[in-house]
């Protein structure tokens, strides 16, 4: 698993190197610790470098940290931030609360009130994490269907509920017809009416995206997350995955995994 990365940013090598040393000692090695003299170089090392935690003086000649984050954000870089400075003006930590800081802290600062911050910071961070990943497992298309199908009671609602129970099972448009007592071409028409995609490609998707779970929640080898969502053979389970994902079951999972902390 790749180390995050924090990044010092402050113009005084004797705060910067103490600064550093504290995080050191905290991260034991689990966080990778860099540091920088001014904005301009580290608006250069986050181009080419992904930074998990920014930490920021605000007084720097050249560029202050203010305008560095109204920078990054212009990049579209979001790290969590966390400004130190000497000066508790009003105006500084306004304009630091609009640009989404984290926290605002004055100097001199203890190594408490620092890594209390830091361990702050990283839940944050962590948060931020597990928001992308579901964002990145979530299809869109089923969130859609559940959002304007409303009808609890519906013969389609209790269609979608019977086939979420069974993955598992080969399931057929006739077998969930008769379940919910309609005719199976009438049954037809109206699913793809109301969720507005053939019962086939429902099926579909709500296999790939209990198996998107199954792949990163568990260690489950991919022939058995085959077998769990309804698929007789990994070989099949593997070509729909591609078709629909870009990537196979397994790439998924590691390219995913990878962005954990």
């Amino acid at each position: 698993m790749l180390k995050k990365t924090i990044l010092i940013v402050d113009d005084e090598p004797k705060t910067r190197q103490g600064l550093k040393k504290t995080l050191e000692d905290w991260a034991n090695g689990q966080f990778e610790i860099i540091s920088s003299d001014g904005a301009s170089a580290a608006i250069d090392i986050l181009k080419q470098k992904e930074i998990h935690i920014l930490i920021t003086d605000i007084s720097m000649p050249e560029m202050n940290g203010i305008e560095m984050l109204k920078r990054l954000q212009v990049q579209k870089q979001y790290p969590v931030v966390i400004i130190i400075s000497a000066y508790s003006e009003f105006d500084y930590a306004q304009e630091a609360i609009q640009l989404g800081v984290l926290n605002y802290l004055l100097k001199p600062l203890s190594k408490k009130k620092l890594i209390e911050a830091v361990e702050k910071a990283v839940e944050v961070q962590k948060k931020r994490e597990r928001e992308g990943k579901l964002t990145r497992i979530i299809d869109e298309r089923l969130v859609d269907v559940k959002v304007e199908e409303k009808e609890e009671d519906s013969h389609i609602q209790r269609a979608m509920n019977y086939v979420d129970q069974h993955l598992n099972e080969q399931l057929t448009l006739k077998e969930v017809a008769a379940f919910v007592h309609l005719n199976s071409s009438y049954f037809s028409v109206l699913f793809k009416d109301q969720t507005k995609m053939t019962f086939s490609e429902y099926i579909t998707r709500s296999r790939l995206q209990k198996a998107k779970n199954l792949l990163i929640e568990s260690n489950l080898p991919v022939s058995e997350i085959a077998e769990a969502v309804g698929y007789n053979t990994a070989k099949y389970f593997i070509k729909i995955f591609k078709e629909y994902e870009g990537q196979t079951p397994s790439k998924y999972r590691k390219t995913t995994m990878m962005k954990d902390f």
